[in-house]
């Protein structure tokens, strides 16, 4: 076994080079590309891993894979429109793939994104007062959100002089036409 030196964990999120190397060279093979732009391809999917950042392998695996379904989905839009208006079978079919392909990106978003977290959830507390004018006010409260003033207290603070009329009022004063429109 070789020494681990971690020096390409961003393409991998490992600290075995080997492994990173490897998933890299995996995904650059996998996207769907002539070898014309293989080159430029395995670069550009690269750097995407690079912005990914993952943590770990597993989060590794699944941005691999997410660059591979994201360049294979925008592949067969391509392809669908590059059919010919005659074979409108063909181009159902690589848009159904497509469509295919993108729902696979969608869902390997969000694994990403339940990995990163730990299934952590947000918890979003909100908070309604009603005032005597019926004027209502709400507000979120995110836990370990920082707020600079809270609207409620701008709220306070800004006496008006008349309070707004409800709704339910200024509609009882408008007359309302019934029948036969008027010519």
């Amino acid at each position: 076994m070789r020494e681990s030196n971690g020096k390409n964990k961003r393409l991998g999120g490992s600290q075995f080079d080997d492994w990173n190397n490897r998933l890299s060279d995996l995904i650059a093979s996998a996207l769907p590309i002539d070898k014309a732009q293989f080159l430029e391809g395995a670069t550009a999917a690269a750097y995407g891993m690079i912005e990914i950042n993952p943590a770990d392998p597993i989060e590794a695996m699944i941005a691999g894979q997410l660059i591979v379904a994201n360049e294979a989905a925008l592949t067969m839009y391509r392809r669908a429109w590059a059919q010919p208006s005659e074979y409108f079978e063909a181009r159902r079919k690589y848009l159904a793939l497509a469509d295919k392909a993108a729902r696979t990106v969608v869902l390997l978003s969000e694994r990403l994104d339940q990995h990163r977290t730990r299934g952590q959830q947000q918890i979003v507390v909100k908070h309604v007062t009603v005032n005597a004018e019926n004027a209502m006010v709400a507000e979120n409260i995110t836990p370990g959100a920082a707020a600079s003033q809270s609207p409620i207290v701008a709220l306070a603070a800004a006496s008006p002089e008349k309070s707004m009329p409800l709704l339910c009022d200024a509609i009882r004063n408008e007359p309302v036409g019934v029948g036969v429109p008027a010519k």
